[in-house]
């Protein structure tokens, strides 16, 4: 589950309480969830730059037989964030890993986007280089796929620009805040979306999805 909502809240609420202990990558986030609906649980922070350090510790008391519950900043954990790493060392420990369900910025945008959904491929988020980004787009200039990527809204249009220069005009979607009281969708050309943005840059967080390689596009 993620710090932001919204939730299945008799479900978060179960399982947050019941738990010993709350792996947050962001403690300030969480503790405000955990404050508004009255839980007690510990946290302990876990994120990017410390789960090499903190993950066996956590898989630790998990085989003690103590319960431990990821909560991510935003999004699903594990998903482009270090809740792969723990949730891989628990497989390797022959430790039980349990979803739970809610809200994905990923599917709902895929949804809504009006591309077609039934191949597309996830790729979050591209290289910061200008070099790297460069490279990755031209490896998938020839995927038929829908094109899936997570981006900050202080870099989408940079992206959109490369993505413009590297794959052409493609029909695009941009939804900002997806799931959240604030979400807003944009649908056009990759083009007319850098004119839109240069404009009135979007704020929040930011899903993009871009239409693969067809027939009539080089």
């Amino acid at each position: 589950m993620h710090s932001k909502g919204p939730f299945p809240k008799s479900l978060m609420c179960e399982v947050l309480k019941s738990v010993d202990l709350i792996a947050s990558e962001d403690t300030r986030h969480t503790g405000v969830l955990l404050k508004h609906y009255d839980i007690a649980t510990p946290q302990l922070s876990y994120h990017d730059y410390n789960k090499e350090r903190v993950t066996p510790r956590i898989v630790g008391q998990l085989l003690d037989g103590k319960d431990v519950a990821v909560v991510s900043d935003a999004g699903t954990p594990g998903i482009s964030d270090p809740g792969f790493y723990l949730i891989r060392e628990c497989i390797r420990n022959g430790i039980e890993v349990i979803p739970i369900p809610g809200p994905s910025s990923l599917m709902a945008a895929i949804v809504i986007s009006g591309l077609p959904t039934d191949r597309f491929c996830f790729e979050g988020f591209l290289p910061r280089s200008p070099g790297k980004m460069k490279k990755r787009l031209i490896e998938l200039k020839s995927d038929r796929r829908t094109l899936i990527f997570l981006e900050s809204a202080r870099r989408i249009n940079k992206t959109l620009v490369m993505i413009l220069e590297v794959l052409g005009d493609r029909d695009a979607f941009v939804g900002r805040e997806l799931t959240k009281k604030f979400e807003q969708s944009y649908r056009s050309r990759v083009s007319e979306l850098i004119e839109i943005f240069k404009d009135k840059p979007p704020k929040g967080e930011l899903v993009l999805v871009v239409a693969g390689k067809r027939e009539d596009i080089g």
